[in-house]
């Protein structure tokens, strides 16, 4: 991907918005994209004991964030 803005990070942020994690992998970053399900995953599931109504959306977002300012090192 280009620089942060770039129709590529668009596209990997609109990813996320659906599943958590799936913006980095279609960026090729498949440590962040693993780790961003796996803990927006995790946040989710923890609306049971109400903490996860604070922790979900924060994660989901912080994904989404992430993958849209994207810049790569090349």
């Amino acid at each position: 991907m280009s620089d942060q803005g770039s129709g590529g990070n668009v596209l990997a942020a609109i990813c996320n918005i659906f599943i958590p994690g799936l913006g980095q992998l279609v960026q090729g970053r498949i440590l962040a994209a693993i780790l961003f399900f796996v803990f927006t995953t995790a946040a989710w599931a923890t609306t049971i004991i109400l903490i996860g109504w604070i922790l979900g959306p924060i994660m989901h977002l912080w994904a989404v964030i992430d993958a849209a300012r994207y810049k790569s090192s090349d």
